[in-house]
């Protein structure tokens, strides 16, 4: 009886269900180094965020895409607000920037805006791209209405969260671009977007105390993964690679992890390593392939899609999911330096979940409602891929 009210694509369904079910298992391992005491709270928090995150997915599912369009308009100048709050909020850490999070104090949760920020301005961008679809887009008249809300949402994250700033432009930027935004001014920005990072770096190092941030977090992670392993800044790639070798083939076995109590933030950050040490390369390479998976399908519901919004919106909050996942698996073998981004589905948190599980109700929409009466017959916006090359 449920079955026959889920609606969309049955196969984003099932994998998004196997990786949410599946989170159980790493999570409760790596959560034994909290102590006998928190296993069970942080167990039952984590059954609990992962409901409401189905909840969510869910009810966001039954709303036609369509109307994402209105609430990604009101949405933008709140979530701009509720940024801009948290930056000025003055949390440090060491004298860094460490304000990501809001405290509602009357219910004694806290959230994290940026999360927000991801799914809210991919809508807007989407439904900006589709509405101009088939226009000439000059980037004077698109300054006020698009550049300037993603910077100031780009802007007010990056003191405090560099890798969330850099990954929301690049997604940015890689939407943009299938959109068919001219590239001449894509260029621009994008030389652009290198000035000012410059800039502010020099800026934000030269007087430190005036604006703080997580400058030196950045370079010293950037430093530790381009220099020597034995370094002991390099402690977390150490361990997370101690992980994976143990686990070999086949994995030590659920639960059996003995890096979870010396490997920091096992449970989120750095979830995989433990994931792989317990269930061994084919358990690593099974979740790489579920991702991508999930990857080939969101494609799919984009490319099926008969409205540009739709083939827009599905890509627009995809793909940062798919991207999360990827880098997070790679800071774990040290493609990457480490960027703090937790394994989407899998990884603890709150905000993020539920977000991811927005984000994915909203494609799941659009695999629902795959027609619509406007911008019927237009040319897929995934065609420009082959029309450049």
């Amino acid at each position: 009886m449920l079955l026959n009210k889920i609606k969309g694509d049955k196969i984003i369904w099932t994998i998004v269900s196997l990786l949410a079910i599946f989170s159980f298992l790493p999570v409760y391992s790596a959560s034994s180094n909290f102590g006998n005491d928190l296993i069970f709270s942080n167990m039952t928090k984590h059954i609990a965020i992962i409901f409401i995150g189905i909840l969510i997915m869910y009810a966001t599912h039954l709303i036609p895409y369509k109307y994402f369009k209105g609430l990604s308009v009101i949405g933008l100048p709140v979530i701009i607000v509720l940024l801009f709050f948290t930056a000025i909020q003055g949390n440090l850490i060491d004298g860094a920037n460490a304000s990501r999070w809001i405290r509602l104090p009357v219910v004694g949760l806290s959230f994290q805006p940026s999360s927000m920020a991801i799914v809210i301005l991919m809508v807007y961008t989407a439904f900006y791209l589709s509405k101009n679809y088939e226009k000439e887009i000059k980037f004077s008249s698109s300054i006020l209405p698009l550049w300037t809300p993603i910077l100031m949402v780009v802007l007010l994250i990056l003191p405090s969260n560099f890798s969330t700033a850099a990954m929301i432009f690049l997604m940015i930027l890689t939407l943009i671009f299938i959109g068919r935004y001219p590239i001449k001014y894509l260029i621009g920005i994008i030389f652009s977007g290198i000035f000012f990072l410059s800039f502010f770096i020099l800026l934000a190092k030269t007087f430190p105390e005036k604006m703080p941030n997580r400058i030196d977090t950045w370079t010293n992670r950037i430093e530790n993964y381009l220099g020597s392993e034995s370094s002991e800044a390099n402690y977390q790639i150490i361990r997370a690679k101690s992980a994976i070798a143990n686990g070999s083939v086949f994995g030590v076995g659920a639960g059996k992890s003995s890096m979870k109590n010396l490997l920091p933030q096992s449970t989120s950050d750095f979830i995989y390593a433990i994931v792989t040490e317990e269930y061994g390369t084919v358990g690593a390479i099974s979740i790489l392939l579920l991702y991508t998976w999930l990857l080939f399908r969101i494609i799919i519901v984009s490319y099926k899609s008969q409205t540009v919004f739709g083939q827009l919106l599905a890509l627009g909050v995809g793909l940062p999911i798919i991207f999360q996942a990827y880098i997070n698996m790679g800071v774990a073998v040290q493609l990457f330096p480490v960027t703090g981004q937790p394994l989407p589905l899998i990884s603890t948190g709150g905000t993020s979940i539920w977000m991811t599980f927005m984000a994915l109700g909203i494609i799941l929409s659009v695999s629902v409602n795959k027609n619509s009466k406007e911008n019927n017959g237009i040319n897929n916006p995934l065609n420009i891929l082959s029309e450049e090359i």
